[in-house]
């Protein structure tokens, strides 16, 4: 089936045919960028969502711990990767249809323009043809009417016997020179209408099947670029299928990953403080001065007096007890993370020791590898001087002395914690009978938290439950100092019960630490409280009650 033959009469209808397939060439080639379009949009928005929910950490402290949330953070991390693959969906259809179509379409209307001009001249051509041929004819026809006339004026001429000789051989002549032209006209005519006949058979059998031809081949390597292209634009989809899907199957991995069981787990590890529940209060008997009587004298009166002391300051501490429930007040961090309960302290403490070992092993590395370049530079000076090696290794030195150092500090404070934790239910049970230490560690206002600028620690409270002789003398006879010690960082004593000191300061020890981190010191002047066990070094008397 070919255009030339079947549409040979149909040059106008080819034109607007040719002109409607480029115009549909270029509607699919703005569809496809409208697509690529929506896809570098949904990718856009995507990578938005993707950056909008993912931690933005500003430490190892904030990283995410949770099984369920390492999975969320797995999911959008593998949602990134999808927005990375819409991206190359966009890219691929960008260079192998999008760009592909609007090359061939300029290349098409290039080529079509051509073809139809080629059409255009032929038709042209003929139609200079048909009317040579045309007037021609018409100059044929007009001279052989003049001939006719001509022949006819002679005939009347010779047939009428008035007319002269003269006249007579001049219509004779006149005759002559009509036919004579009539016969050229009518030559020229054969000639032009044997031209315009081969023409015509050449327009419509040669020339125009050819350029039909050629607008045919046009319009079915239009179809088939229109073919192609619709087989790229889903190849562009399917070859990120593959990656899609893995994509997709990270994410029901990360859902998987979730385990309920371990996320509790790291809730106590996060939280456990190490402590003991409080135990029971004790009953305070505040009907003991009652039953005295009169005949008692001095001693009833002083045990009268020191009841009432000692009731105003058991109800007044007791409520500092509730610490469990309380508000939790605020207070600087320390270096030895001794403002945090034992449990979390110790855990803080390891994660320090396993940093510092890791900075260790690093500085020990580059330790070794600049003496192997000094050993190099020593054997073969042309390569460097060992001297300029030598403020770098001074340098790691310290480095490494000052991180062993750190670390030796850090485990003493871990041994601590451990030891006091491992000992804690036995000195519990061991405490003077004269002074009720709760178990668990105390603020006076608030309660214990992990957090470092969530909480000052309290000194222990003490509640009175004496016996006789005790609240007669209690007021008048100090506890005895069963030891020193001296302040290694100043203490500033804001909460009640506290006792403030200045680095260096010698006090005297009264009463040790009970397991809650607190040592009850006096100064010379008799002012008396708590300081912190981690801020002094203490030096007890051996065998001694005190001084």
């Amino acid at each position: 089936m070919s255009w030339g033959t079947e549409l040979w009469d149909q040059f106008d209808s080819l034109d607007k045919h040719t002109q409607w397939g480029i115009d549909f060439l270029e509607r699919y080639a703005k569809f496809v960028k409208e697509r690529i379009e929506i896809e570098q949009n949904y990718a856009k928005q995507l990578r938005n969502l993707v950056k909008k929910y993912c931690p933005k950490r500003s430490s190892k402290d904030e990283e995410p711990r949770f099984t369920s949330c390492i999975a969320f953070f797995n999911i959008l991390n593998e949602l990134n990767d999808y927005a990375g693959q819409r991206e190359v969906v966009a890219e691929e259809m960008a260079h192998r249809v999008y760009g592909e179509l609007m090359r061939y379409a300029h290349d098409l209307k290039t080529e079509r323009k051509m073809h139809l001009q080629e059409g255009r001249k032929a038709q042209q051509y003929l139609d200079m043809c048909w009317k040579q041929m045309d007037n021609s004819k018409k100059k044929f026809e007009r001279e052989c009417r003049e001939a006719e006339k001509a022949q006819q004026s002679y005939e009347r001429l010779d047939n009428d016997t008035n007319a002269t000789k003269a006249d007579v051989e001049k219509a004779k002549q006149q005759l002559n020179l009509r036919t004579h032209m009539a016969d050229e006209n009518k030559n020229e005519y054969a000639a032009q209408l044997q031209n315009f006949n081969g023409e015509q058979h050449k327009h419509f059998y040669v020339v125009i099947p050819q350029i039909y031809k050629q607008l045919q081949e046009m319009d079915e390597r239009r179809t088939i670029k229109l073919s192609e292209c619709y087989r790229g634009f889903a190849d562009s989809e399917r070859k990120v299928i593959p990656i899609i899907s893995k994509c997709l199957e990270g994410m029901i991995l990360a859902a998987k990953s979730v385990d309920e069981r371990r996320d509790s787990q790291m809730v106590v590890d996060s939280f456990k403080s190490g402590f003991e529940p409080p135990g029971d209060f004790p009953f305070e008997d505040f009907s003991q001065h009652i039953y005295r009587t009169v005949s008692d004298g001095t001693i009833s009166a002083s045990k009268q007096e020191s009841g009432k002391v000692d009731a105003k300051t058991t109800v007044g501490k007791a409520k500092g007890k509730l610490w469990l429930f309380g508000k939790k007040p605020k207070g600087p961090a320390l270096e030895d993370f001794s403002h945090l309960p034992p449990e979390q302290r110790r855990k803080k403490l390891q994660q320090r020791i396993d940093e510092l070992n890791r900075e260790l092993q690093k500085e020990s590395d580059q330790k070794e590898a600049l003496n192997k370049m000094k050993d190099v530079y020593e054997k073969n000076p042309q390569m460097g001087d060992p001297g300029s090696l030598q403020p770098k290794l001074a340098e790691t030195m310290n480095n490494i002395d000052r991180l062993r150092m750190e670390i030796h500090k850090n485990e003493a404070w871990l041994s601590e914690v451990e030891g006091k934790t491992g000992g804690r239910g036995d000195r519990r049970h061991s405490s003077d009978i004269n002074h009720l230490v709760t178990q668990g560690r105390e603020s006076p206002e608030g309660s214990y938290t992990d957090d470092a600028n969530q909480e000052v620690r309290g000194p222990p409270q003490q509640h009175g439950h004496h016996n006789e002789f005790d609240d007669e003398f209690e007021d008048d006879d100090p506890l005895p100092a069963i030891g020193h010690c001296k302040a290694i960082y100043p203490f500033d004593g804001h909460n009640e019960g506290t006792l403030a000191m200045k680095e260096g300061e010698v006090l005297y020890i009264i009463e040790e630490d009970k397991g809650d981190g607190w040592t009850r010191a006096r100064r010379q002047n008799g002012e008396e409280g708590y300081v912190p066990t981690s801020y002094i070094d203490v030096t007890l008397e051996k065998n001694s009650k005190g001084s």
